[in-house]
């Protein structure tokens, strides 16, 4: 079964945009595929503007977050995996939802029964007011 986190992160994106608010995204800069800028991560972590006046072609799908956007005057373009991305939220009122950040790759060796068994417990989404 496909991840449900790129659907969420689409529909949150929509929702915000929808009510003429602007979504952000916090993203976990240390994962692997991502493909930022410079100079513009933070402790690690990289909040981008994602509405559509700030990007163009912007492309959501199950596995990547692209688009291109200017920093500092120079366009850039710039790749995201789902993954990492760990919050969507309204600039203007904070709402949105964090993710958790896991690397789903399997290390080499590792046995393969165990890696798929699902986790039990509580889920790790958490509601941002």
């Amino acid at each position: 079964m496909t991840s449900v986190k790129p659907y969420f992160i689409q529909a949150l994106h929509q929702w915000i945009s929808d009510n003429g608010l602007t979504p952000l995204a916090v993203v976990d800069a240390s994962y692997p595929g991502i493909r930022v800028p410079d100079g513009v991560v933070e402790d690690g972590k990289i909040v981008l503007n994602v509405s559509h006046d700030a990007t163009s072609h912007l492309q959501m799908d199950e596995e990547l977050l692209t688009f291109n956007a200017r920093f500092s005057g120079v366009s850039h373009a710039i790749i995201i995996p789902m993954e990492a991305v760990s919050a969507v939220y309204a600039r203007e009122n904070g709402k949105g939802m964090m993710f958790d950040v896991e690397s789903d790759a399997v290390e080499e060796g590792a046995n393969t029964d165990e890696a798929e068994k699902p986790k039990s417990g509580r889920p790790n989404l958490k509601l941002v007011d």
